[in-house]
């Protein structure tokens, strides 16, 4: 599973599957997958600072975060510590890599809309299923929350009411419309019900045996309150044993894998060379000064892999996020070993894509919000519009590799001058241009080509 944190306009539309929060502080029940995808709703960007925080339970491991009994005065005696697995920061431009299986929440600690975007890697050989998508909720409502979507979009295309208006109705009536409790426990008043996470399927005499409570407490487990979905409105902020600062936290997560790295320079590398219980789950690739690949006059290109993040190499998924200035454009290039999932983040851009017969497959172009899928071995190549292009990719492949068409390191470079001559039957000064004109290594700009065609 991946997930892109980005931060977006509430007007802005989606072609992917994404879910966002409002300005109320909110959390998503935690949840799983069968399969590596990324978390409920996508990528989150909270605040202003793009900030806020996320758990995910690996089975097996410790609970390392614990209350603190010190400095809570009189309010700590006789009150149970809470204890849990670690919770991570994220900001905006992280990728978030979650293993599968694994039970997952974020919170939106700001007062911003949070969107991410996700993808489910449904090939990866971890599922033992059907390639069809599955997402197991442990709370919520998930089926609700797929009606509310249909709602709202539907709401949207005739100009009705904002999805704020419309979730802060549902939040009344779920105060007015508060369902009765069950006076028993059979299971046809389970099954009745309109709850359909993994929970409201149990008996539950069962479950009050399993984790020695009462029924009537089970009994509210069970009770889905208002029409929520997989997106529920917290009242007062959660209040969480939280990580320390996210430049501390990043800090101490790369010395501990530096550490193990030491400790075993032999080790083979599975993609969890990490302690498992403490591995390093994201990696931010927005900063401009993390870019592999920059040049000032086109753009910037950020990869994430199983180099600099080793999950990924158990996933079998990398990413890149580029930027494309003013009508700034990429080379061609195909990707030999995976299919690539490009997501316009902001910006557009025309992009081409040609199969293997030679056959233009797509030449369009693809807007912010909009979703390109290219398969393997397909060429393709993109040029930004007049207000430049930012876009994220996910790769089906721990370390994909592309090969580009032109510029300093293209295939057509590493030919003799002879062999271009004699292929597209030009002279060899015409074979020296093709090889050499372009010096960059991955962009082109319009102004060279434009220059080359007045003269």
């Amino acid at each position: 599973m991946a997930a892109w944190l980005v931060r977006r306009s509430s007007s802005s539309s989606s072609r992917m599957s994404a879910k966002s929060t409002g300005s109320t502080p909110s959390n998503p029940p935690p949840e799983f997958d069968p399969k590596p995808a990324p978390p409920s709703g996508g990528t989150p960007t909270p605040n202003s600072s793009g900030k806020g925080i996320q758990g995910t339970v690996l089975p097996g491991c410790a609970e390392t975060f614990q209350e603190s009994q010190q400095g809570q005065g009189q309010q700590s005696r006789g009150r149970f510590q809470d204890q849990h697995q670690k919770i991570r920061r994220f900001r905006q431009g992280d990728i978030i890599a979650l293993p599968a299986g694994v039970v997952h929440w974020f919170y939106n600690d700001g007062n911003e809309r949070l969107v991410t975007v996700n993808l489910l890697h449904t090939a990866n050989s971890d599922n033992q299923l059907d390639n069809n998508p599955r997402r197991f909720s442990l709370a919520g409502n998930p089926e609700e929350e797929q009606r509310r979507l249909r709602r709202f979009a539907q709401q949207q295309i005739q100009g009705s009411r904002s999805e704020r208006e419309e979730m802060e109705e549902e939040d009344e009536e779920e105060q007015d419309n508060r369902p009765s409790r069950r006076p028993s426990g059979s299971r046809h008043e389970q099954q009745s019900s309109s709850c359909n996470n993994l929970l409201c399927a149990f008996d539950q005499e069962f479950l009050a045996q399993a984790f020695n409570v009462d029924t009537s407490l089970i009994r509210r487990l069970q009770e889905v309150r208002g029409h929520k979905g997989s997106i529920i409105r917290v009242r007062d902020r959660l209040d969480v044993v939280s990580p320390p600062t996210m430049e501390e936290e990043e800090r101490e997560e790369r010395q501990q894998e530096q550490r193990y790295r030491q400790r075993h320079p032999f080790a083979r590398d599975n993609g969890l060379e990490e302690t498992f219980c403490a591995m390093r789950m994201k990696e931010n690739i927005a900063d401009p000064e993390r870019a592999d690949i920059f040049n000032p006059q086109a753009g910037r290109l950020s990869t994430l892999n199983r180099y600099n993040l080793p999950i990924l190499n158990a996933l079998g998924l990398s990413a890149e996020r580029g930027v494309l200035y003013n009508r700034a454009g990429t080379v061609p290039q195909w990707c030999i070993n995976a299919h690539k999932i490009l997501y316009m983040l902001e910006g557009s851009a025309r992009i081409q894509v040609v199969n293997e017969n030679g056959d233009t497959v797509f030449d369009d172009n693809v807007e912010q919000g909009q979703l390109l899928t290219v398969p393997q071995n397909f060429a393709f190549l993109k040029r930004a519009g007049s207000e430049g292009a930012q876009w994220v990719s996910f790769f089906t492949n721990s370390e994909a590799a592309n090969t580009p068409l032109a510029g300093r390191v293209s295939a057509i470079r590493a030919l003799p001058e002879e062999v271009v001559a004699a292929s597209y039957q030009i002279s060899r000064e015409d074979a020296r241009k093709v090889k050499f004109n372009n010096q960059d290594t991955f962009f082109f700009t319009s102004s060279r080509s434009e220059r080359r065609d007045e003269a």
